[in-house]
């Protein structure tokens, strides 16, 4: 799985085909809106059923980041899971595999809007933060930057298919969504393109695909 090595706020980073972000000079993997607990949540909520397995999918693809990148720190850039309730559906079984795969690192819980409260650590590894700054800023939703963010779920349309994407302004980096069954807004958006009006999208999939931003022909779309 390939990734594309770019330059932002001094730093040296790689944003790789499955949606990570990879900081090769510490050795931090870091990930958004995993939204583990969606199907359950939205099945909770009376909402359109969604297949059971989306927590296992996004903890799979995860843990072969893991293995491909071997971190010695992850970070989770907010929205962790679905709301509030989510982690205390998670089964124990799928608790057990994030500890196993934080195990011999350090591992962040960014707090987002969806889920505002700080996270008990005691069913995770790690610990939980409002926003993490060290060497970049850590941050769920962009603001003052420069930052590194998600919150936003970045996609781009390309060959006709709609590909989740980062974007890379001179202020602002926003990941897409990690996380199975997660939606995405366009980049031509306006939230978006008021944070990041020209840049770089980093297309994800079989490999990362760079794009000069605006992209051209771009259709919006929302993220849920």
């Amino acid at each position: 799985m390939s990734g594309y090595e770019f330059d932002f706020d001094g730093q040296r980073l790689q944003a790789r085909a499955s949606g990570a972000l990879y900081w090769p000079a510490r050795r931090w993997l870091v990930v958004a809106d995993l939204h583990l607990g969606k199907s359950e949540r939205m099945a909770r909520r009376g909402g359109p059923l969604l297949p059971p397995y989306e927590v296992q999918a996004t903890l799979d693809r995860l843990q072969s980041e893991i293995a491909a990148t071997d971190p010695a720190c992850v970070i989770s850039l907010g929205d962790g899971f679905d709301d509030d309730l989510a982690l205390t559906a998670l089964p124990d079984a799928l608790c057990a595999q994030l500890h196993d795969m934080a195990r011999g690192r350090v591992w962040h819980w960014i707090t987002g809007n969806h889920d505002p409260v700080p996270l008990r650590v005691g069913r995770l590894p790690g610990s939980g933060l409002a926003e993490l700054r060290d060497g970049l800023l850590f941050r769920h939703e962009a603001g003052q930057g420069p930052d590194v963010s998600g919150h936003y779920h970045p996609c781009i349309r390309l060959a006709g298919q709609r590909r989740r994407a980062f974007l890379i302004g001179r202020d602002h980096l926003i990941l897409p969504a990690f996380g199975a069954y997660t939606g995405g807004l366009i980049a031509d958006d306006p939230a978006l393109t008021r944070l990041i009006p020209t840049g770089l999208a980093v297309a994800c999939g079989d490999r990362a695909i760079p794009l000069p931003l605006p992209v051209s022909g771009a259709v919006r779309g929302r993220r849920a």
